[in-house]
């Protein structure tokens, strides 16, 4: 019965993630994070550029610009701006973190990340893994 209620909370939380993310001005993906602890969300994020740039996410040749920031190191540096803490914290996400956003969610000491779309590069999920993170894929 607990597995069940929880099923259902990790699918509202993956789709207001999702709802989140179209608040993203990136044309090629569209991705959203949110970061719950304690059954509270504690931030949220969608991938895109850093404060006071332009909000244009892709090149003259529709490839992304190197500093556009991932929904879940938005999420996080959001957190770490604040007073609360990723400490045993869940992430939920649109499209499973690539290898670079994989370090960040284990070293905020996030324990749980379920996501809905796999990345092509499975070297995240694989890092993460092995980092001891719990991993949920709710397609």
């Amino acid at each position: 019965m607990v597995q069940k209620k929880q099923e259902k909370y990790d699918r509202a939380y993956l789709e207001m993630a999702k709802i989140w993310g179209q608040l993203s001005y990136c044309k090629r993906k569209k991705v959203g994070a949110l970061i719950v602890k304690d059954r509270m969300i504690i931030s949220d994020g969608y991938n895109g550029t850093p404060s006071g740039f332009e909000n244009i996410c892709e090149d003259e040749d529709n490839y992304t610009k190197w500093y556009v920031l991932h929904a879940e190191a938005n999420a996080i540096l959001k957190v770490a701006a604040s007073t609360q803490s990723c400490k045993g914290a869940t992430l939920y996400i649109t499209l499973s973190p690539c290898k670079e956003c994989s370090k960040l969610i284990h070293q905020a000491g996030i324990v749980r990340v379920v996501y809905s779309i796999a990345y092509k590069d499975s070297s995240g999920l694989k890092f993460l893994k092995k980092a001891g993170v719990v991993l949920d894929h709710l397609p």
